[in-house]
């Protein structure tokens, strides 16, 4: 694919975030993708092309009444929206359509309309729920300690990474949770799975976000200031969510993969990107992010963090909304990286990093059984 020549040309979230009561998920849906035509200055009938996860594309589409001439439901969990970004741009470039509507709603917390759940035939429902798998947390931990006990890492740098993300959610209205937090506090919250404490792990809220893409030259005469797609990858390890088919949980391969695979599309390296999203499940995931996508040495990104780069002034700007940690989880956070980094790009972020030109979006999905990331910019 040919480097910037697709843009964002809208980016909105649900009109609301947290606790949503009076929505569904499908309208959710609805509500995040009225607001992104909204932002773009476009109506439904633009949009010729769509994609979603999760929720059925085509009911989507339908609800929406949209016939679009492409369309993509590839559901991979929290990082769908990203690999969604890849394919509309690679779309859009082969002349399949002209305008990509990608929409998120989730109903997590109220769980209005809401679907979800492991099937017992398959393998996660034969190999894993059966001895005690009951979410990401009975999942992220195991690695967690693995990770700690190979690099002498204490939990008081693990749970630094909390108070480093609330620290960015304290400075944005939109977020779940803005109090301060101290290490202490997130030592001493409700345990979940040891050594997962309450604030080491993802918020469970309703929300939702949509993005539009179109052409480069096209988006020129957009509203909005054109956010570029510069490259983007995938990697698949495992077919599963599952723990036990990880080949390293402590070093995933996913994400060296995908990051290394989006960055050469791009043509530049880590050390270009001026700011990062990376999905946190838990505070081990942003760890394994930053490390796998080449930001820190394995073993290193807690203590970088505990330092103070990823934060508010730091060198490193990372999950500048609050993150999933903070700011708003309904389930598959992908979406909300994406809009802080376009809002980073745009100049208009709650918290907004200074002179910031390249975005690193990345994304999980399962148990590191899968990747996505992406790279946008505000200029090509």
């Amino acid at each position: 694919m040919r480097k910037g020549a697709v843009a964002i040309v809208g980016a909105a979230e649900t009109t609301d975030l947290g606790v949503i009561k009076n929505r569904s998920q499908l309208d959710l849906h609805a509500d995040a993708a009225l607001n992104a035509l909204a932002d773009a200055g476009l109506t439904v009938a633009d949009v010729d092309g769509f994609a979603t996860a999760h929720e059925s594309a085509t009911d989507v589409a339908g609800y929406l009444g949209i016939d679009p001439t492409w369309v993509d439901g590839t559901t991979i969990g929290g990082c769908s929206f990203m690999a969604h970004v890849r394919h509309a741009a690679a779309a859009i470039q082969q002349g399949l359509c002209t305008t990509v509507l990608i929409t998120h709603g989730e109903s997590g917390r109220s769980q209005i309309g809401w679907h979800f759940g492991w099937s017992p035939a398959g393998l996660l429902g034969q190999y894993d729920v059966p001895y005690g798998f009951s979410g990401a947390p009975s999942l992220f931990g195991i690695p967690m300690l693995r990770y700690m006990k190979d690099y002498n890492i204490s939990i008081e740098d693990m749970a630094s990474i909390a108070v480093v993300q609330r620290q960015w959610a304290n400075l944005n209205p939109r977020a779940f949770q803005r109090d301060l937090i101290t290490v202490d506090d997130v030592l001493k919250s409700t345990p979940v799975a040891w050594p997962l404490t309450k604030l080491m792990c993802c918020l469970v809220t309703d929300g939702g976000g949509a993005l539009v893409l179109t052409s480069a030259d096209r988006a020129r005469d957009m509203r909005q200031k054109p956010v570029y797609f510069l490259g983007g990858g995938e990697a698949v390890e495992s077919n599963t969510s599952g723990v036990s088919y990880i080949a390293d949980g402590v070093r995933p391969g996913v994400v060296k993969k995908s990051g290394q695979r989006a960055f050469d599309a791009a043509g530049i390296t880590a050390s270009d990107a001026d700011h990062v999203m990376i999905y946190d499940a838990t505070v081990q995931t942003v760890a394994a992010g930053l490390e796998g996508l080449g930001f820190v040495d394995y073993g290193q990104a807690p203590s970088f963090i505990a330092a103070g780069h990823t934060a508010p002034g730091g060198k490193l700007p990372v999950n500048t909304n609050g993150g999933g940690l903070s700011y708003a989880h309904s389930g598959m956070y992908g979406m909300y990286a994406l809009q802080e980094s376009v809002r980073q790009l745009r100049g208009t972020a709650a918290a907004q990093v200074p002179d910031c030109k390249i975005s690193v979006a990345h994304g999980y999905g399962g148990f590191y059984s899968v990747c996505a990331t992406v790279v946008l910019s505000n200029g090509v």
